[in-house]
């Protein structure tokens, strides 16, 4: 399979556009050791051909046009995407899809309680009925699902149940363990290739373990570094829990649970505020010298 990060940031981009952190002020300042970066997606193929985007998000338009494989063929109308994959209901994951509209048939996979959000409290659906064909596919823990004829599987599975803001009325009807974020892990069935793609955890489980066994390359939640983050900053009081992340660092954090696995594996869904986004930084060495990557826009992969 061909996989490619469309985007590595969290919400909001890098740099944020009305952030003056001190990441964002030295990325607008010198480029020299930071990376611009887009919201997190990426994008799988079984042949390089046509693909399935992992979320669709508000910058989708450049992102398909910083990759010419994306990008429409010879006709005057196409596209070789023909679906999308949503993690969770999040804006910033579920935007772009506004912007697929054009597009005459794309297939969207979500689960049960974000297909609920987007016909009630962000009716998208509602909205794209009369612009397109979009076909709606219910994605659940435990239940696989093929794509490309069959030729990759993938396999979904709880991550979180914390809904986005705008949808936290809709909590109290599902129940506590409703997966309102999911994972998954994509199975090329011709090779035997396992790509696990991570972007939002709430907590390390054994589920989540399981998932991970001999997966060759992992694409994991790299949201914050510290738990307090952004408190440190004075930018919140919330902390990476509360905001359904688990950090990088620390006895709760994912870096010692990652360096026992095999495999790439490769932090993406990166905020603004992590000090893994200087790449001169002890953090950012320190990944480096464990084994572990840092994502980043344009960076491809085959499994």
């Amino acid at each position: 399979m061909f996989l490619k990060v469309l985007g590595s940031a969290a919400g909001g981009g890098f740099p944020q556009w009305n952030c003056n952190c001190p990441n964002c002020r030295s990325v607008r300042e010198n480029q020299r050791f930071f990376r611009t970066r887009m919201h997190n997606s990426l994008a799988i193929s079984d042949n390089g051909k046509s693909w399935y985007l992992l979320n669709a998000t508000p910058d989708v338009h450049a992102q398909i046009e910083a990759h010419d494989e994306l990008q429409p063929g010879p006709t005057i109308r196409s596209s070789p995407i023909q679906g999308v994959v949503l993690t969770d209901a999040e804006l910033d994951h579920t935007i772009g899809l506004l912007q697929l509209r054009e597009s005459a048939e794309i297939e969207v996979y979500a689960a049960p309680p974000v297909m609920q959000a987007l016909q009630e409290a962000f009716p998208i659906r509602k909205i794209l009925e009369p612009y397109a064909t979009f076909r709606w596919s219910i994605a659940k823990p435990g239940e696989s699902f093929p794509l490309f004829g069959g030729n990759l599987i993938l396999y979904p599975f709880h991550l979180g149940c914390k809904p986005p803001r705008y949808a936290s009325a809709l909590q109290t009807r599902e129940p506590e363990r409703s997966s309102w974020v999911m994972g998954y892990r994509i199975v090329d069935q011709r090779t035997g290739g396992m790509a696990v793609y991570a972007p939002g955890v709430e907590l390390w489980t054994e589920e989540l373990d399981k998932q991970l066994e001999h997966a060759d390359c992992i694409f994991m939640d790299g949201t914050f570094w510290h738990p307090d983050e952004i408190k440190r900053l004075g930018i919140s009081d919330l902390d990476a829990s509360d905001m359904g992340h688990i950090p990088i660092a620390g006895p709760n954090g994912s870096l010692e649970r990652l360096t026992r696995r095999s495999g790439r594996k490769i932090y993406i869904h990166i905020n603004n505020t992590n000090p893994i986004l200087h790449e001169g930084s002890l953090e950012n060495r320190t990944l480096k010298e464990l084994g572990l990557e840092v994502g980043y826009d344009g960076l491809e992969l085959e499994v």
